[in-house]
């Protein structure tokens, strides 16, 4: 993949939303300082063409279909296989948690779908001018920890999914737990055992210092079990 230095921005968006791909296209098109050069329904379609496309801000969805690469897995992988382009997560999750994850393992900006689109344009801007974007209304401790990987409190919550000696599956288990998912929709999402992913979430509650899935949700705003 290229990197283009070139006016307009070129950007691309990844997201398994035919509504969510369309709406972008159209809300950019009158902006004469960006080019949609792409939209991608899947992580596979997108990892098949960025080998001959140039990018130079990507925003993915942090969460696809089952079976897909996503979250820290495809962050990580993109990161490390295209560094000159720029990353913008999107989610509907904006748990403290998922933010701090997503910009330590790669990500330049991260951004709520709760956020209108008009944002989504200035988050754009922002990471394309290679600065650090985090939406309105996260707190100055949430704000500073996401940027530095560092808490910024006593709040566990913050910190929880983003302790170092968790492995990348054991993080990635623990984010579909903190997304309110279950063991068994955890297994079929990473085409993996029931047993394999039990274990693996038994080590990460281990390397958290908690016992039950009452000790995580409590301390990371009381979500349902997984």
């Amino acid at each position: 993949m290229k990197w283009s230095n070139r006016s307009p921005l070129r950007v691309a968006l990844l997201d398994d939303h035919p509504l969510i791909r369309n709406g972008f296209a159209m809300r950019m098109q009158p902006e004469r300082d960006i080019e949609v050069v792409a939209l991608y329904a899947s992580s596979r379609e997108m990892l098949q063409a960025l080998s001959s496309t140039s990018i130079d801000v990507l925003v993915l969805d942090y969460s696809l279909q089952p079976h897909e690469v996503d979250g820290l897995n495809l962050i990580r992988l993109l990161a490390v296989r295209y560094p000159a382009m720029r990353l913008l997560v999107s989610s509907a999750s904006e748990l403290p948690a998922i933010v701090a994850l997503s910009l330590r393992t790669g990500a330049s900006g991260f951004i709520g779908k709760s956020q209108g689109l008009d944002e989504l344009l200035r988050a754009i801007r922002q990471v394309g001018s290679g600065k650090v974007y985090l939406q309105p209304g996260i707190e100055p401790g949430q704000r500073q920890a996401a940027v530095s990987g560092e808490p910024a409190s006593a709040e566990r919550a913050q910190t929880l999914a983003a302790t170092p000696g968790l492995s990348a599956r054991e993080q990635e288990v623990l984010r579909c737990c903190l997304e309110g998912m279950s063991v068994s929709q955890i297994a079929s999402k990473f085409n993996r055992s029931v047993k394999t992913i039990s274990a693996q979430k038994i080590a990460a509650f281990r390397k958290l210092g908690i016992r039950s899935d009452i000790e995580l949700f409590k301390v990371d705003g009381g979500l349902g079990p997984c």
